[in-house]
C-alpha cells in the first residue's frame, strides 16, 4: 500500500514538473504577438506587426467619370495666349561642375542609361492607365464648372472657362496653339495620368503648336503623372503643381514671324502671385540650339520678378542652358537635388548648366544639384 502510494504521488510529481515546462513554453512573447494581431478576425489575413502600410497609389482624390456634358460648338479663337521672349545666349557658360563629394540623394541616382532606370518618370508611369474611347471635338470651350473628362482619346483642344475641371486617363491630339488652356479668373484645373500632344505640322503657328498645358489663371493647377511631347513651350504657368511628369520630343518650327521658335519643357514669364512648383519630373529638350533651344526650364522676368519656384528632384537635360534661374531681381527660387544629364550636351545645355541665378536673392537656395556623372554643380551669379 505504501510503495502504491509513492509511486502515484511520484507519477503526479513528474506530471506536474511536465506540465510546468509546458507552461513556460507557451509564455514569454506569446502576450506581444496576441497584442499584435488582436484586430484580426480567426479567419482573417495574417496581421501586420507594426502600423505602416502599403504605398498608396497616385490616384488622385477627385470623384471621377464620363465628361457629362457635350462639346462646344464654338469657332476657334483667332488670337492665342500672348507669347513670352526669352533671353538669346550669347556666351559661354555661368556655371561651372565641380567634383564634390559622393554624399547626397541625387548621386546614388547617377550614371543610369535612361531616366526611368533613376527613377524618374517615363512613357511607362505616364499617361492613361485605362482603355480609351476616341472623340472628335475640334475646338471645345467648357464651361461647365466641376466637369470631369475621364477615359477619352481627343483629337481636338480644351480651352476652359470654368472651375475645378479634372481631365484624367484621357488623351489629347491637338492642332491648335495649345492642348489645354485654362482661361483668366478660373481655376481649380487638374490634369492627372494624361497624354497631351499634338500633330507637327498642323498647328496655327505657321504649322507648329505651343503649349500643352497653358494656366492663365491667377491660381494654381495641378499637371501630374502626365505624358506631354511636341509643342514647344510644354507647360506654361507662374503657379502650379507639375509633378511625375515625362516631357520629351519637343518639335521645333519657324513660327509666323519666321524665326524658330524658343522651346522650353518648362517655362515661367514671373509676375506670379502663387507657388510654382515643379517636381520629380522629367524634362527633356533636344532642340538644337541652332532651332531655338532655350531651356528645359525657363524662369524668365518677361512680365514682372520671378518668385517662389521650387525645382525639386527632376532630371534635367538640353535647351540653350539647361535652367534659366530668373535672373536679378528673382526670390524664393529653391533648386535642389536634381539630377542634369549630359544625354544632348556635355554641359547638359548646349552653353551650360544654369544661367541667370540670382545667388544673393531672398530665399533663393541650390543645394545637392549634380550631374548624371555624380558631380556637384556650383552655379555662377547672374552678372
Amino acid at each position: 500500500m505504501s510503495r502504491r502510494i509513492s509511486r502515484n504521488s511520484l507519477v503526479g510529481l513528474l506530471l506536474a514538473a511536465l506540465l510546468a515546462v509546458l507552461g513556460a513554453a507557451c509564455s514569454g512573447s506569446g502576450s506581444d504577438d496576441r497584442s499584435a494581431s488582436q484586430d484580426c478576425t480567426d479567419d482573417g489575413p495574417t496581421c501586420r506587426t507594426s502600423g505602416s502600410s502599403a504605398p498608396s497609389s497616385p490616384t488622385p482624390s477627385a470623384t471621377v467619370g464620363e465628361a457629362t456634358s457635350s462639346p462646344t460648338a464654338s469657332p476657334s479663337p483667332t488670337k492665342k495666349p500672348t507669347p513670352t521672349t526669352r533671353p538669346t545666349p550669347s556666351r559661354q557658360p555661368t556655371a561651372t561642375a565641380g567634383t564634390g563629394s559622393a554624399s547626397g540623394a541625387p548621386a546614388a541616382r547617377t550614371g543610369c542609361a535612361s531616366p526611368g532606370d533613376c527613377g524618374f518618370p517615363d512613357a511607362d508611369t505616364t499617361g492613361p492607365r485605362i482603355a480609351l474611347k476616341p472623340q472628335n471635338t475640334g475646338y471645345w470651350a467648357i464651361r461647365t464648372d466641376g466637369l470631369v473628362i475621364r477615359g477619352r482619346d481627343i483629337t481636338g483642344s480644351l480651352d476652359i472657362y470654368a472651375n475645378n475641371v479634372t481631365v484624367i486617363d484621357t488623351r489629347i491630339t491637338s492642332d491648335n496653339w495649345w492642348g489645354i488652356n485654362l482661361r483668366p479668373g478660373y481655376s481649380g484645373l487638374k490634369v492627372l495620368h494624361s497624354t497631351i500632344t499634338a500633330v507637327p505640322g498642323k498647328g496655327p503657328d505657321n504649322g507648329g503648336v505651343d503649349y500643352a498645358v497653358s494656366n492663365m489663371g491667377g491660381s494654381s493647377i495641378e499637371v501630374g503623372w502626365c505624358d506631354v511631347s511636341v509643342f514647344g513651350d510644354a507647360l506654361s504657368m507662374g503657379q502650379g503643381n507639375l509633378h511625375d511628369n515625362y516631357v520629351h520630343d519637343i518639335e521645333p518650327f519657324i513660327n509666323l514671324g519666321g524665326e524658330w521658335q524658343h522651346t522650353n519643357t518648362v517655362i515661367s514669364g514671373g509676375g506670379n502671385t502663387g507657388h510654382l512648383i515643379i517636381r520629380h519630373n522629367t524634362l527633356l529638350n533636344a532642340t538644337s540650339l541652332k532651332q531655338g533651344a532655350s531651356g528645359s526650364i525657363g524662369l524668365f522676368a518677361d512680365t514682372g520678378v520671378v518668385r517662389n519656384v521650387t525645382v525639386d528632384d527632376n532630371w534635367i537635360a538640353g535647351g540653350a542652358y539647361a535652367l534659366y534661374g530668373g535672373s536679378t531681381g528673382a526670390t524664393g527660387i529653391r533648386v535642389t537635388d536634381n539630377i542634369f544629364s549630359t544625354e544632348y550636351h556635355p554641359a547638359s545645355g548646349g552653353y551650360g548648366v544654369v544661367a541667370h541665378w540670382n545667388a544673393g536673392g531672398a530665399g533663393n537656395v541650390w543645394r545637392n544639384n549634380r550631374m548624371s556623372d555624380g558631380r556637384l554643380i556650383q552655379p555662377e551669379p547672374s552678372s
